[in-house]
């Protein structure tokens, strides 16, 4: 069974807003991808998103760009994603596993090949992010086979149909982009985000996560008092491109202490 109901049900039982934290996986280098989530986990990350590098990542914006290009450079490819969950799992790694991607990686990798080599390996969900779900039966089948979670994206500007659509088939929790853009840490979060959250919660009763532009603990504190949990990504690589290399765990577990407000 999936890890993701029972930490969200953790969190709900806790009054705690979740943190889903994500990391291009192989970056700055693919030895140093372990150590960072763990990082993370004892920071106070909830869920991690390892982050399956692909050439033409379309919804990242400059940051998650250039940590994919590094991660691509270095030869990471979805099998080693794959393999690095594995070895987390491997290492005692109890928190979900989401493992985030295009869909042409996914496909060239082979659906079936790639959710049964996933929940071997101890993925929890997968987020494909270009994926709509008109297409997504083939995927959605052959991860729901091995209790995996299909994770659908959300926007300000998806319809109530296409909410309604989502809704009905999504598992594990729904991802709200808080804009109508990429990816990238930014000062405030839209004023239309409760509107936004408000018209998703009235088709479901899935727990809802925020991403795009969350950097702040003001950030979370905000998205805690209308859903779930909230993402961080950009932020998160933004830490590690400025750390010294020895420094670059310390700083990550720090900013998430800071950020879920463990540390003032």
């Amino acid at each position: 069974m999936s890890r993701i109901p029972t930490t969200f049900d953790r969190l709900r039982r806790e009054g705690r807003t979740g943190l889903i934290a994500y990391l291009t996986v192989g970056f700055p280098e693919p030895a140093a991808t372990p150590e960072l989530v763990r990082a993370l986990v004892e920071g106070g990350a909830d869920v991690i998103e390892l982050g399956i590098p692909f050439s033409d990542p379309l919804a990242d914006g400059a940051t998650i760009q250039r940590a994919t290009h590094v991660a691509l450079r270095h030869g990471v490819t979805t099998g080693a994603v794959i393999e690095m969950a594995r070895g987390l799992r491997a290492e005692g790694l109890v928190v979900p596993l989401v493992a985030m991607s295009y869909y042409n990686p996914i496909l060239a990798y082979g659906l079936e090949r790639f959710a049964a080599d996933a929940a071997a390996a101890g993925i929890d969900g997968v987020i494909a992010v270009d994926v709509p779900p008109e297409e997504d039966e083939p995927l959605r089948r052959a991860l729901r086979a091995r209790d995996m979670d299909l994770i659908y994206l959300l926007a300000p500007t998806s319809t109530e149909e296409r909410i309604h659509t989502v809704a009905a088939r999504a598992s594990g929790f729904i991802y709200c982009v808080s804009v109508t853009g990429t990816t990238g840490a930014r000062g405030e979060l839209p004023p239309d985000l409760p509107a936004f959250i408000a018209r998703v919660r009235r088709h479901t009763d899935l727990p809802l996560a925020v991403g795009f532009g969350v950097s702040r603990p003001e950030h979370i504190a905000q998205i805690g008092r209308l859903c779930e949990a909230a993402v961080v990504g950009s932020a998160l690589i933004d830490v590690i491109e400025k750390a010294p290399p020895e420094q670059r765990a310390v700083r990550l577990r720090t900013y998430v202490e800071v950020v879920t407000g463990r540390r003032s």
